[in-house]
């Protein structure tokens, strides 16, 4: 059979350009859409709490170190990051920890603060999907030492394992 498919030159199957598709990514935005996130830092101290954000256009980076991670050090980070860019901010995007919102659990809750903070600067607030820590991949990218969170749903990866 196979002699016969190369006598009429069909042995192999054609080559296919582009039958990979691209890599997706991030739509592009306007500069000043944020991502901002907090993670935990050790030391000899004790906790800090590390507040980064990271600009998606531009790649602009501002953090700050807190000894609480509570909302009211992440409206203040936010004010600060409003004075200490040089630019207009349109989004912020957050995770649903509730130093950022309350609309995870409650639709109908009080105003957070953080929000109160976006509002009075005309900056449009988006979460990520619950348990989605890759949609606010670029600063989750910066918060992590040594890329060690390297699954797609947050947990740490074994080392040696695959």
């Amino acid at each position: 059979m196979h002699r016969c498919l190369q006598r009429h030159g069909i042995s192999r199957l054609p080559e296919v350009r582009g039958d990979k598709e691209p890599k997706k990514k991030f739509k592009s935005y306007p500069i000043g859409y944020f991502h901002i996130d907090i993670d935990e830092v050790q030391t000899a101290e004790g906790k800090l709490y590390l507040f980064v954000a990271i600009d998606r256009t531009s790649k602009f980076a501002f953090a700050e170190l807190y000894t609480k991670a509570g909302k009211m050090n992440a409206a203040q980070f936010l004010r600060n990051l409003i004075t200490a860019v040089p630019y207009t901010i349109h989004t912020v995007l957050t995770d649903n920890g509730i130093q950022f919102t309350n609309r995870a659990c409650d639709r109908n809750a009080f105003q957070h603060i953080f929000d109160w903070v976006c509002d009075d600067h005309s900056i449009e607030h988006r979460l990520t999907k619950v348990k989605h820590p890759w949609t606010n991949g670029q600063v989750e990218r910066m918060t992590e030492p040594n890329g060690k969170k390297d699954r797609r749903d947050g947990t740490e990866a074994r080392r040696g394992r695959a």
